[in-house]
C-alpha cells in the first residue's frame, strides 16, 4: 500500500487550463515550469482525463456565452463537482455560488459570493505585497478590474486578504483568487494547486 501511495504522488499530472478567453498561456507556462503537463482546453471532450483545471481570468458574461454553447456549461459544472479547479479572478466568479453586482449565472460550486468589479475600472489595477498562510514570505499579487470576495462559508478557508476581504480561498478540491498569480514570477500559487491535485489523487489511491 505504501508503495503505491509512492507511485501515485510523483505520477505526472495533467492539467488544464480553460482556453476561451484571458491569459491562459501564462497559466500554461506557470504549470510547465513546475513540470506538469499543461492541456489547454477548448472543448467539453478536452475536460477528459485532466487531473484539475484552471478557470483563468478574463470577463465572466463573455466567458458565460462561450460556455452556455453545445452544454459547455453543463459539463463543466459537473467536472468542478469532483476534479480539482482553480479559478482566478473571473474564474473565481464562476465558481463561486452567488454572483453580485449583477447577480450572473454561475458554477455554484464555491461556497463564496464575490461582487463583481468592486474595485473599479482597468485603471484602477494594482499589484500588492502582502503576507499569506503560504510559506515563503509575502506574495506579489496582481489585480485587474478584480472582483471582491464579501462572504466565505463554514468550510472556506482565507489563505490571503486585501483590506479585509479574502483574495485566495480554498474549500475540498477548488480554489480561488481574486488576482492574477499566472503574471507574477512567484510560482507559490500554482505549487499550492498542485499539491491540492496531488492529495486528491491520493486520497483516491
Amino acid at each position: 500500500m505504501t508503495l503505491k501511495m509512492e507511485t501515485q504522488s510523483v505520477r505526472p499530472l495533467t492539467v488544464g487550463v480553460l482556453a476561451l478567453q484571458g491569459a491562459f498561456e501564462a497559466h500554461a507556462k506557470a504549470l510547465t515550469a513546475l513540470g506538469v503537463t499543461a492541456k489547454l482546453v477548448r472543448t467539453t471532450a478536452e475536460l477528459e482525463g485532466l487531473d484539475g483545471l484552471i478557470i483563468p481570468g478574463g470577463e465572466s458574461t463573455t466567458f458565460l456565452k462561450f460556455l452556455e454553447r453545445g452544454g459547455f456549461l453543463d459539463a463543466l459544472q459537473r467536472f468542478v463537482e469532483t476534479t480539482p479547479t482553480f479559478g482566478t479572478c473571473a474564474g473565481a466568479i464562476l465558481l463561486a455560488k452567488n454572483v453580485e453586482n449583477p447577480a450572473q449565472r454561475s458554477l455554484a460550486a464555491l461556497d463564496i459570493t464575490v461582487e463583481r468589479n468592486a474595485y473599479g475600472r482597468q485603471i484602477d489595477s494594482t499589484i500588492l505585497s502582502a503576507p499569506t498562510e503560504l510559506k515563503g514570505g509575502p506574495l506579489e499579487m496582481v489585480f485587474i478590474r478584480a472582483p471582491r470576495i464579501t462572504r466565505t462559508g463554514k468550510t472556506v478557508e482565507t489563505l490571503a486578504s486585501r483590506d479585509g476581504f479574502p483574495v485566495l480561498v480554498r474549500e475540498g478540491h477548488l480554489l480561488a483568487a481574486t488576482f492574477h498569480p499566472e503574471l507574477s514570477g512567484d510560482l507559490r500559487v500554482h505549487q499550492l494547486f498542485l499539491d491540492l491535485i496531488r492529495e486528491r489523487v491520493q486520497s483516491k489511491a
